[in-house]
């Protein structure tokens, strides 16, 4: 399954995303964000960073990039999408996603093994967790906090559109603790903490076993692999 993993100027986890399609199986697609061509890739990944400086609002200048009309096309037509953290942030800039993200409401920058709760495996990235399952992957982000109107928080709450949620600290003061939703089809998925920096033993969260030892986010890039060879 080739997956495509778009770099934005300001990127930062574009490298860290296409290591973690090759660890799940995937052939890893490197896409530019000032092109119009996906080169036939099966699945998209935004990765985390600062694109565009984070001007304006966070993803708001990377929602007009050519590549994002190429997106939202492809993501409408059925492919799946995953935003990560910046990525977040431009799928909803770009109205894949419902909702907003606003400044930490503490005000400052955080960085930390976050605990999430799955709420829904039924989207094409989270098939390969149990529901409810609590999973450590890390969290690093300055405006991070998930808000909707009142309405709009009770449709993706009635809709389970929630897909992870913070468990133990809600860090940058996300509505209903939600860390992560889904569109209504379930193949568009954003989230603020960073699975691609916990697929790898040594390399991720601290665990009871040992240090740098949690691969939990490494489910949701096999998950959108087995998806696509079962779809095929």
């Amino acid at each position: 399954m080739r997956v495509g993993v778009i770099t934005f100027p300001g990127s930062l986890d574009d490298r860290d995303a296409q290591r973690a399609v090759r660890l799940a199986g995937g052939t890893a697609v490197p896409l530019w964000h000032g092109n119009h061509d996906l080169q036939g890739v099966d699945a998209i990944v935004l990765p985390g960073g600062f694109s565009y400086g984070d001007y304006l609002r966070c993803g708001a200048i990377a929602a007009h990039s050519p590549i994002m009309a190429e997106v939202v096309s492809a993501a409408n037509a059925g492919m799946p999408v995953l935003g990560i953290c910046n990525g977040f942030q431009i799928l909803v800039e770009s109205h894949l996603l419902p909702g907003g993200l606003v400044r930490n409401d503490h005000g400052s920058f955080i960085c930390r093994d976050q605990k999430l709760r799955v709420e829904n495996t039924s989207t094409a990235f989270t098939t390969g967790y149990a529901e409810g399952q609590e999973i450590t992957i890390p969290l690093k982000n300055g405006e991070g906090g998930f808000i909707a109107d009142a309405e709009t928080l009770a449709r993706i709450e009635g809709e389970g559109q929630v897909v992870f949620r913070y468990l133990d600290v809600n860090p940058n003061g996300s509505l209903n603790d939600i860390a992560g939703i889904r569109n209504e089809r379930g193949n568009v998925v954003g989230l603020m903490p960073h699975p691609e920096h916990a697929v790898e033993e040594g390399f991720g969260p601290n665990t009871p076993e040992a240090m740098s030892s949690g691969t939990d986010g490494l489910a949701m890039f096999v998950s959108v692999i087995q998806n696509s060879l079962l779809s095929a």
